[in-house]
Parts: structure tokens; C-alpha cells; sequence
């Protein structure tokens, strides 16, 4: 990947990313579109990102602060040209690649993550963001485990989550008491760490694969909610092809988007 440092800005090109495909389609809720780009954070660092064709500009970055964070946050070492051709040997995954031809899959912060999903459960995105911007606001920042574990529902109850209060305090309690260890979901057997999670009160099949899919990079993982369940149904009533079970996670990311937004019919 080509890149380069223009005054304060870092301009990197890159033919399979779109911002709006990745960064608005339901995997990450921090940011927020423009006139000309996105701006959001990830783990609380700020970004204003816009987008020429095939070029982006970082602006107001570093050098440093792109390779040390940014590049890996958008998985730019990731040929996605190459896992697009490998599955294009399928029709509807060839069909979903063409339509989505620039998402990616962000390499996010798992207790991010974690939190995140535990607030979109029966949430539509505009709330959802509403809700961690909210949050945000009310701690300074994303809050850590350690300081939402002091927290009783009724210091979070502006935050209007409803339900979920008090899954996201036991959340906080169980990675602040290392009950369940977010450094180790990454490389425990998925099995082992599918049950980790839900060993967290309202984390169910669905959140923990979200978490590991989009907060652990595990690309095996594969979320499954109304939109992929028809996508099943319809297209692979005897399971995903071949060719995508190593990367089921970042199939999905093209099947979803596919279903979601273009007329299949």
C-alpha cells in the first residue's frame, strides 16, 4: 500500500475500500458521515477521513499514528482483492462482492466492541450511536470496565439504555474481575471463548459473534441475525460454500450489505 505525508495529512490509496460501504454499514457506531469524508474515534482517538476514488486523506495525522494505529484499525494489510476472487467462484458471493465491492472489516477494540453490541440489541443505528455519544460524553471518553464496574444502573439511567443496563454493568464487572479476560478471546478455540462471552448476562450467540467478528478480528466468527438468516435460507440452506468458511465473518460482511440494501429479487 502506497502512502504518503502532504503538510499535516497522510494520503494513502487503496482500490477495495469504500468509507461509507465500511464505516456505515452496522460494524462500528463512532462515526459520523460529512460533506466530504467521515469523522469518529476509535479507542478515543479522532479521525477526519475523506475519500478521492481510490485515495483517502488521514487528515491532521501522523506518520507514526497511521502505521502504529490507523493502518491496522482499517485492515490495510488485508488483500481484499484476492479474497473477493475466491469468492466470486460462488454466484451470490460473486453478486454481493460486486455490489459491495469496498467494505471492510475494521480491526476494533474488543470491551469497545463488547459494549457496543450489547447496546444494539433490539436498537436501530441512529439510537445506538446516540447512545455511546451519550456515554461518551457523560465519562469523557469511552469508558473503561474499571470505571463502569463502579457505576450502579441508576448512575447510567440518563443514558437511557434501558434492558441493557444492567448487561452492560455486568459486562464491566466480568472484564474488570478478569471473569472473563478479553486478551485471551482472541486466541483461545472459538468455542472456548463463544462461551466466555456469554458467560456475560445478555450476551447471547449473536453479540458474542459480533464481538469476536468485529472485536477480536475472527474471521471464522459469523453473526447471524434476520438479514443473514435469510440469506441462508435462500442461497445456502446447506451451510456457506467452501470457499468461505476460513473467512465466514468477512463473507458475511458482503452477504449482509447485499441483502440488506440491493434488489436481489
Amino acid at each position: 500500500m502506497d502512502f504518503c505525508v502532504k503538510n499535516n495529512d497522510i494520503h494513502f490509496f487503496c482500490d477495495d475500500f469504500d468509507l461509507a460501504e465500511t464505516l456505515d454499514c452496522g460494524q462500528a457506531f463512532r462515526w459520523k458521515k460529512t460533506e466530504k469524508g467521515f469523522c469518529g474515534f476509535a479507542l478515543d482517538r479522532e479521525l477526519y477521513i475523506e475519500q478521492y476514488g481510490n485515495e483517502f486523506v488521514l487528515k491532521d495525522t501522523t506518520k507514526e499514528d497511521f502505521l502504529s494505529f490507523w493502518q491496522n484499525y482499517f485492515d490495510l494489510d488485508t488483500d481484499y482483492a484476492e479474497l473477493k476472487k475466491i469468492y466470486s467462484s460462488d454466484e451470490t458471493l460473486k453478486k454481493a462482492c460486486e455490489y459491495a465491492k469496498g467494505i471492510r472489516l475494521l480491526k476494533q477494540d474488543t470491551w469497545e466492541t463488547l459494549i457496543s453490541f450489547i447496546i444494539s440489541q433490539n436498537n436501530n443505528i441512529p439510537r445506538i450511536k446516540g447512545i455511546i455519544e451519550n456515554m461518551c460524553k457523560m465519562f469523557g471518553g469511552f469508558p473503561t470496565a474499571e470505571r463502569l464496574a463502579q457505576c450502579s444502573e441508576s448512575d447510567i439511567a440518563p443514558l437511557r439504555t434501558g434492558f441493557r443496563a444492567k448487561y452492560i454493568l455486568d459486562a464491566a464487572d466480568a472484564v474488570n474481575s478478569k471473569r472473563v479476560k478479553l486478551d485471551e478471546l482472541k486466541t483461545l478455540p472459538i468455542d472456548e471463548a463463544r462461551k466466555s462471552l456469554m458467560s456475560i448476562k445478555g450476551v447471547g450467540p449473536k453479540v458474542a459473534e459480533c464481538v469476536l467478528l468485529y472485536g477480536c478480528y475472527r474471521v471464522e466468527a459469523f453473526p447471524v441475525d434476520v438479514w443473514i438468516k435469510r440469506v441462508m435460507t435462500e442461497y445456502y440452506p446447506d451451510g456457506l460454500p467452501k470457499n468461505a468458511i476460513e473467512t465466514a465473518g468477512i463473507a458475511q460482511q458482503y452477504l449482509f450489505h447485499y441483502m440488506r440494501t440491493a434488489d436481489t429479487k
